[in-house]
């Protein structure tokens, strides 16, 4: 019997490895610091936060038989992440993401995916062989899914038949990954959650505002656009038109893992059925919670004045 889920999050669960400097760096800066090692990646970052908001997330992923990932899994699960459709491959390290942050935010980082990207399309056999869906019955709920599979990959999800009927809510992962979302452009229930930068990237232009960006993905293809600019006004974006919101004043003491808890929060008021403008504003004071050190809760982001 497969345990009980109500979203799938499918793409990188890795290893964060992050540190950071109390003050401003500069380039070949040798500081004091914090180091962290935390269960990450784009897919469990989200799949974390839709477990805080109180939905039940299942992984789709590749992880080693390592002991890295041994340790990564157990994490997982005393989580409550359902790791059952997680593929275990013995020829195949644990991936891992390296970043440093300074106080003003990301300085650089790494991500070393390939793991993942190695596995391809082994990664989705429960969504074929009937465990959570087929060809002649398509899995019908919201799946997060995160631009570190490959382009190819992301080209054959959008014409699978396994994923006709899916709620896709997707993230490029970093601005250098955002064009791999192209091919999903299209998707009759896609949602693309892109930064200023990435939307850019993605339809080959410079937007000025996040409004302007999420007008220009939907006239595009895409049937939903969640579109961050910083500390500046954030559009959400549909057919029927662009509604903007200001994400709330903070003191930034971590970055990594921001837009995946706006993101987490967003899908997670969602399917909650939230009026558009509710379910935007819970999202921000989520991941405003976040950068600010806090604990995101759904009671918390629901509070939102």
């Amino acid at each position: 019997m497969q345990t009980a889920h109500d979203i799938l999050c499918i793409g990188s669960v890795l290893w964060d490895i992050v540190g950071r400097a109390p003050g401003p760096m500069v380039f070949g800066a040798d500081v004091p610091g914090r180091i962290r090692r935390i269960p990450g990646g784009v897919a469990l970052n989200i799949a974390m936060g839709v477990r805080r908001f109180g939905m039940r997330p299942a992984l789709i992923s590749a992880v080693g038989c390592d002991a890295e990932g041994d340790e990564l899994i157990a994490a997982c699960g005393e989580m409550g992440l359902v790791c059952d459709y997680v593929l275990r491959d013995e020829h195949l390290p644990t991936d891992r993401y390296m970043a440093i942050e300074d106080v003003g935010g990301l300085v650089a980082a790494l991500a070393d995916a390939h793991s993942l990207e190695a596995a391809g399309a082994r990664i989705l056999e429960a969504l074929e062989d009937g465990r959570l869906g087929s060809a002649e019955a398509p899995y019908p709920g919201p799946i997060a899914l995160d631009g570190n599979l490959t382009e190819p990959l992301l080209t054959e999800i959008a014409v699978r038949p396994t994923f006709a009927a899916a709620d896709l809510r997707v993230a490029p992962a970093s601005p250098g990954k955002a064009t791999r979302l192209r091919p999903l452009i299209g998707h009759p229930g896609v949602t693309f959650y892109v930064n200023l930068e990435e939307a850019g990237l993605i339809l080959g232009t410079v937007f000025t505002s996040a409004d302007r960006a999420a007008e220009a993905l939907i006239a595009a293809g895409v049937a939903r656009a969640l579109v961050t600019d910083g500390a500046r006004p954030v559009a959400e974006g549909r057919a029927e038109g662009v509604i903007t919101d200001h994400p709330p004043v903070v003191t930034v003491t971590r970055i990594t893992g921001a837009g995946d808890t706006l993101m987490a929060a967003h899908i997670a008021a969602d399917t909650r059925g939230m009026a558009r403008d509710a379910a935007l504003a819970a999202a921000l004071t989520a991941a405003a919670t976040y950068v600010s050190g806090g604990d995101p809760s759904w009671t918390d982001a629901v509070a939102a004045p």
